[in-house]
């Protein structure tokens, strides 16, 4: 295992493209498989999320956490005070211009192996694409996405959209019983540029937000008698003020 994993196809992709799918074999050896030691504890946490209250007004199924981070250009990464989530109506045209408090991630998580290690790759990828920036705002998002007969679950409810970041990772936990969820990137004027679905634990997606638009299609029961969900952590860096 090396300190520092190579990187340089997944920037020239995301140079070039705007966006990246990284299957789960690729992941894994970028995020150094063992170094993810919480990862069973990591993985199991997402049955302990919180209803999203905002999105249940309006008749939608979501569960989450969250939790925000400095992250230096020299790797250091500290966990900041609770603090709302907080889109534009440019961005979020759903939910946008409200401060969102949602319940924060557990600090077993967020203190834990394997997302400290998936910030440090992120701060790496990303940091790499943009060397001029010293430190980054980075917030961490625990999602669940419920299916039910005849209620699809929406991952991105809002609709194509951008986050107003500058770079995401959408790395897959788990999906359990459920079809499509098929991630969708487009071009400014609406334009297909890709499509993939994230099938297997660490398949990923990353984004240059400013870039590229994205989207994920509506998730529905494989088995309509049985739970059905789908699992995603996503990870935003943007350049912090400072």
């Amino acid at each position: 295992m090396t300190d520092h994993p190579d990187t340089s196809a997944l920037h020239t992709q995301l140079q070039r493209d705007g966006f990246a799918f990284v299957t789960a074999n690729i992941m894994r050896n970028l995020l150094q498989a063992r170094a993810l030691s919480d990862w069973p504890a990591f993985a199991a946490s997402w049955n302990d999320l919180a209803s999203d209250s905002y999105l249940a007004a309006s008749g939608r199924r979501r569960r989450r956490r969250h939790a925000t981070f400095a992250v230096d250009a020299d790797g250091a990464t500290q966990r900041r005070p609770h603090q709302p989530h907080y889109q534009s109506l440019q961005y979020n045209p759903l939910q946008g211009d409200i401060q969102r408090w949602f319940e924060p991630i557990e600090p077993a998580i967020a203190d834990g192996a394997s997302l400290r290690r998936i910030l440090d790759f992120c701060g790496e990828c990303f940091g790499a694409l943009a060397p001029t920036t010293r430190h980054w705002h980075v917030e961490v998002h625990q999602f669940r996405i419920e299916a039910r007969v005849g209620e699809a679950g929406e991952p991105t409810p809002e609709g194509v959209h951008r986050d107003g970041v500058d770079y995401v990772l959408v790395l897959l936990i788990d999906r359990a019983n459920i079809e499509s969820g098929t991630t969708t990137i487009h071009a400014h004027d609406g334009s297909l540029l890709g499509s993939f679905t994230l099938t297997h634990a660490l398949d990923a997606a990353l984004v240059d937000d400013a870039r590229v638009f994205h989207g994920v299609t509506a998730v529905t029961p494989l088995d309509p008698d049985q739970p059905a969900h789908r699992d995603v952590l996503v990870v935003t860096f943007k350049a912090a003020a400072h």
